[in-house]
């Protein structure tokens, strides 16, 4: 029997289609905003939960109103799922972090225990730290004949007072110190107070020589990162940069590069879920071309931060030349095209070190992805993991190798056909073909379908809730 494409029911979502939203609502809640800032950052494990309620009322709503409409095909059930479970998140940031109903927590809780060199203060409760926690706190950090060569303040809000607290102590440590983690430390606080926080110890921590730098996670911006400025400024030996979630715009992304003097040794950086856009991408190229020891370069974005064709092969010119024992590349969602293609293939194929490619979520389709495919086929023994996931492509560009323990080729539009032959062809392994329940042979109408109006709950869904995305701003 054979069913028209207007009789598609876009309600109710798919089990799958829901826990994919609640996941989506859980990264909004505990993603540094200016909302938190004026709210307070909810803890991974109330984020979680306040999600799922949220989602089960926004489901049990919409789909009381299609009761009503049974005839219809879903999509105001759909709207008003995406209305409501729009409204009740923005009560829940507004509501903030709820205190434990057991009273104020013990502060040094705080305190993760680990080996005598590492330091770590970012475990629950989440808190703003005041002076007085700043002391009961840092007190480990002034003990005389100290080890600590690795200190973590995530999970934490520390103020104007903490600061100036914290400053006299790290200061008198800061030449031992190798690793510093000062990612989601002034959740909540105003704009104004967490510049001068970062600024106060950035200033404490100048002339360290560490390996290891991670920022993520502070809704940064361009001010944030000139409030770093004195810290970045005095790193010559940089081995890791962490910049994940910072709002860095295309003018932050090149004062990154303007304030870090050496990136000769620098490994590692992520940088992912920023707003840096092909200018900002063309600035971390002349990071990347400064560096032949990069083993990790993480630059997936958040829906509008896309690098897009002119960024990525700027970035893929750079890594070809310098990054010869790469072994991590992730580019996934920045609407890579087959233009930019030969130049990330001709860069993929020097990679003999590679053992993760992730481009997934970009648009290379059958001309892109046979190209990739290709570069791929030469050595890369150590190859392991491959994502080609949503990417238009019809025809199967299969990737084998010995070593390989995951192919990802769904969400794209091959052919029944193809897929029975995929499957042949990992007949002897299944589970390294990833899942392709989301491959759709009818992609190209399906699109067509959905510039009209219609589409699946699954992709409608989304497209609504990108709205729910908390931006930053600087």
């Amino acid at each position: 029997m054979e069913f028209s494409k207007l009789s598609v029911k876009l309600w109710p979502p798919t089990q799958s289609t829901r826990i994919k939203l609640v996941e989506r609502m859980t990264k909004n809640l505990t993603t540094p905003s200016i909302w938190s800032r004026k709210y307070g950052l909810l803890s991974q494990i109330e984020a979680e939960e306040d999600a799922k309620q949220i989602e089960a009322a926004a489901f049990a709503a919409a789909n009381q109103h299609f009761v009503k409409e049974p005839d219809g095909d879903g999509s105001s059930a759909v709207q008003l799922y995406a209305k409501e479970s729009s409204k009740l998140m923005i009560e829940v940031i507004k509501r903030g972090p709820v205190a434990k109903a057991d009273g104020e927590p013990n502060i040094l809780d705080k305190i993760k225990e680990y080996d005598v060199t590492t330091f770590d203060i970012s475990g629950d409760p989440r808190k703003e730290i005041d002076a007085g926690d700043a002391e009961k706190l840092l007190k480990p950090l002034k003990e005389p004949g100290n080890k600590y060569t690795k200190i973590c303040f995530s999970n934490t809000s520390f103020g104007r007072e903490a600061a100036l607290v914290a400053e006299p102590i790290l200061s008198s440590i800061k030449d031992q110190l190798t690793e510093v983690d000062l990612s989601d430390f002034v959740a909540g606080r105003n704009e104004d107070e967490a510049l001068e926080v970062m600024n106060i110890l950035s200033l404490a921590l100048e002339g360290s020589n560490l390996q290891y730098l991670n920022l993520s996670n502070n809704a940064l911006g361009e001010k944030g990162i000139r409030a770093f400025g004195a810290l970045l400024k005095s790193q010559y030996n940089l081995e890791e940069l962490y910049l994940i979630n910072d709002g860095i715009s295309e003018e932050a992304a090149m004062t990154v590069c303007d304030l870090i003097p050496s990136t000769d040794k620098l490994r590692v950086l992520h940088f992912h879920n920023n707003m840096t856009g092909d200018e900002g991408a063309i600035a971390i190229s002349k990071m990347v071309n400064n560096s032949p020891c990069w083993k990790i370069f993480d630059v997936h974005p958040r829906g509008w931060n896309l690098m897009e064709d002119e960024g990525s092969i700027a970035l893929g010119n750079a890594l070809k030349e310098s990054a010869l024992s790469l072994e991590i590349l992730d580019m996934a969602g920045n609407e890579i095209t087959a233009k930019a293609a030969p130049v990330l293939a001709s860069c993929i194929a020097s990679k003999q070190f590679l053992a993760k490619l992730n481009l997934a979520k970009n648009e290379l389709k059958d001309e892109g992805a046979i190209l990739i495919a290709k570069a791929l086929e030469e050595g890369h023994g150590q190859l392991c993991e491959v994502d080609m996931s949503t990417n238009m492509i019809r025809r199967a560009a299969v990737v084998g190798k010995p070593g390989l323990t995951l192919l990802n080729i769904n969400g794209n539009y091959i052919s029944d056909e193809g897929i029975d032959e995929v499957k042949d062809l990992f007949k002897n392994c299944p589970n390294v073909l990833g899942p392709l329940d989301e491959n759709d042979p009818e992609g190209e109408d399906y699109d067509e379908e959905e510039e009209e109006g219609g589409g699946d709950v699954g992709h409608e869904l989304e497209s609504k809730l990108k709205g729910l995305e908390i931006k930053q701003e600087e």
